[in-house]
């Protein structure tokens, strides 16, 4: 097997799902050249777990937001939190935060919080991870209207078109393909990744979530990411190797890893 250094650039191992297993999934990870991630913290339990994972891995960074299901929650006592954690050494990014039409949530108070976050992230000069399903329009409006180039972001489990991709490629976000990418059903995705500059794709699995074909079923872990993109980069007619490569300098370049 050719070494590769990937980078799963949103991944919630910190979650439930991996408290029986957590260090063992780190090493099939590593065994799949999976040897860095972006780990989310979403709620206090999720938190804590992030905390000891970015104590225990030198490789390991971290995000923290309220997501957008969540948005009912977010006031100042959880701001004061989030503020707090975000002093840690190895939080790079606010995140995952944004817009989710797909629940059931009032859309204004979503916008509202999303707001909130994105000027957090930007006291703090750092990246956004942004969650979009289901508001595309109103999720472009308001990173356009944030100015969110300056310290830039990411588009978490991108899964628009092309045309989309443009426009938030405009805006100066990354796009990082998940295993939603591999499914028979992703056309317009697959079609958004072989598109992608070079230079602004990222690689993810959202596990436990989004598992990618032909595991699809199974519970995501971070070493999937290596499925995902070879997938990808037979999209692209080109190596793993290399778009290994290209994602990894990608992630830490917005994430402003400096190793």
């Amino acid at each position: 097997m050719i070494f590769m250094k990937i980078f799963d650039s949103h991944t919630h191992i910190n979650s439930a799902e991996f408290d029986n297993d957590r260090d063992d999934v780190i090493k099939r990870a590593r065994a799949l050249d999976v040897i860095s991630m972006l780990v989310i913290g979403y709620d206090g339990p999720s938190t804590v777990s992030l905390c000891e994972l970015l104590e225990k891995y030198p490789d390991i960074y971290g995000a923290v937001g309220c997501h957008p299901e969540d948005s009912a929650l977010y006031d100042s006592t959880l701001k004061q939190q989030m503020t707090d954690v975000l002093t840690q050494e190895k939080m790079v990014a606010v995140g995952e935060i944004g817009l989710d039409y797909h629940c059931d949530v009032d859309h204004d108070l979503q916008k509202e919080v999303f707001k909130k976050q994105i000027m957090l992230a930007q006291a703090f000069e750092l990246p956004i991870s942004v969650h979009n399903r289901d508001a595309f329009e109103d999720c472009y409006d308001i990173l356009r209207e944030m100015n969110v180039g300056k310290f830039g972001g990411i588009m978490h489990s991108f899964n628009g078109d092309w045309s989309w991709a443009q426009k938030f490629l405009d805006l100066g976000m990354e796009l990082s393909y998940s295993g939603v990418v591999t499914f028979n059903n992703a056309k317009e995705v697959q079609d958004a990744a072989r598109r992608t500059p070079i230079g602004h794709i990222l690689v993810e699995t959202d596990a436990p979530y989004l598992t990618p074909m032909p595991y699809r079923g199974q519970q995501n872990e971070p070493g999937m990411t290596r499925y995902t993109l070879e997938f990808i980069a037979a999209q692209r007619k080109m190596s793993a190797v290399q778009l290994a490569s290209a994602t990894y300098q990608n992630t830490k370049r917005v994430l402003q890893i400096n190793e």
